[in-house]
């Protein structure tokens, strides 16, 4: 009897169901029909590693939303990654521009190690200060950044970078530690990283403007060798370097 009335009701659940179907238009059984087909083939793509169109970033405003750190309407922060909201600018010829961030993607690395095991270039310990050479110290000037950033910003950065470039192009045997250090605030994991990041974005721009990536080293010492000790912006804001040690062959 229960299996009965089961039968029953599944039969007439149906004949609504049809009925409910048999009056809808053509029209609109086949753009049902279309949406379904739709996200089918979206469903595909993706599994296949497609979601939509893909494009190099062009602006600021493709990769970051506002100043806030919101971006395209949801709630979009950056925790500890590394990259803070508002630093992101183009990688396009800077030229023509007084700011530059390019600490963000992996540059041809060096094929030797200083101080490793037979390499020709020795260790960190014997990279020199430019204070010790009037035409090193003339070059190889500290780039300074703002607050938790690695932008490389404003002109006289900028100008400092090429000098350096033209410098190591013409003097073909000279070997630079690019150095990333930070003002004292912040965790001590987190400054070793914006280091690491400030000191190479100038590596990068180095390679961008010629200068052979076997002759550029980098290093972070994050917070731990400050310029000045005392706490105050005009400090911090010396503190924030990336400055440089020479070895010449």
């Amino acid at each position: 009897m229960l299996v009965t009335r089961f039968l029953l009701a599944v039969l007439m659940l149906g004949f609504c169901f049809s009925a409910t179907s048999c009056r809808r238009s053509s029209d609109e059984v086949w753009e049902d029909s279309k949406s379904a087909q739709r996200h089918v083939s979206r469903g595909l793509r993706t599994i296949g590693g497609k979601n939509g169109s893909s494009r190099a970033v062009q602006s600021r405003d493709d990769f970051v939303g506002s100043e806030d750190g919101s971006f395209g309407g949801n709630d979009y922060r950056y925790s500890n990654t590394g990259v803070a909201s508002g630093e992101f600018v183009p990688l396009n010829d800077f030229s023509n521009s007084d700011e530059v961030a390019m600490a963000d993607f992996v540059s041809q690395q060096p094929r030797e190690t200083p101080g490793d095991p037979g390499s020709s270039i020795p260790g960190i310990s014997s990279f020199r200060d430019p204070s010790t050479n009037a035409a090193w110290a003339a070059v190889f000037r500290n780039i300074t950044f703002d607050y938790n950033s690695n932008l490389v910003k404003g002109t006289e950065n900028l100008e400092t970078i090429r000098a350096i470039a033209n410098y190591m192009k013409s003097n073909r045997g000279t070997y630079i530690f690019a150095e990333g250090h930070t003002d004292e605030r912040g965790p001590e994991a987190y400054n070793l990283a914006l280091g690491s990041r400030r000191s190479n974005a100038v590596r990068n721009l180095l390679l961008q403007e010629g200068v052979n990536p076997d002759n550029v080293f980098t290093v972070s010492y994050g917070k731990e060798r400050p310029v000045f000790h005392d706490s105050t912006e005009d400090s911090w804001a010396q503190n924030r370097r990336v400055e440089f040690k020479i070895y010449q062959r």
